[in-house]
């Protein structure tokens, strides 16, 4: 039986402000985010099965990423809880998402390495995230740094 590795790449604009930051970032600015998760597993191997030869439909993939991640961050505005006005601008915009965390890259590349995780099938390990904030600038997560 071989291991295989998968990646899918993902896109989704955000906002952010950096809360006590003590540069630029402190105020709300965007990012085109590119986000690579990257799925390790055993590709299946039953005769005549739809799936047969796949770790997993790159479909699926898709599907758990889309609904966990690039749908609620898509176009938000990403703030921690205690941030200055966070409440009015809640009550102001809709697309408001407020964490517990600093919202750096680095943070969101460990919360939505925490969220794929709990939503994969069993049979499956979450094995990379890669997150670029920028065309040249990227936060990565591996799990064998995480154990």
């Amino acid at each position: 039986m071989s291991i295989i590795r998968i990646t899918k790449e993902f896109r989704f604009e955000g906002a952010h402000a950096l809360t006590d930051y003590d540069g630029k970032c402190r105020h709300i600015h965007g990012h085109s985010y590119r986000l690579f998760v990257t799925l390790k597993g055993t590709p299946l191997h039953e005769a005549n099965h739809p799936k047969s030869g796949m770790v997993l439909d790159f479909s699926e993939l898709k599907s758990i990423v889309n609904k966990l991640i690039v749908d609620p961050f898509d176009h938000a505005l990403i703030l921690r809880k205690d941030a200055r006005l966070v409440d009015e601008i809640m009550a102001a915009y809709q697309n408001v998402v407020v964490v517990e965390f600093q919202p750096t890259c680095e943070n969101l590349t460990v919360y939505f390495a925490g969220l794929i995780q709990k939503n994969l099938p069993e049979i499956l390990e979450l094995q990379s995230i890669k997150l670029y904030e920028t065309p040249t600038s990227f936060v990565e997560w591996v799990k064998e740094d995480n154990k």
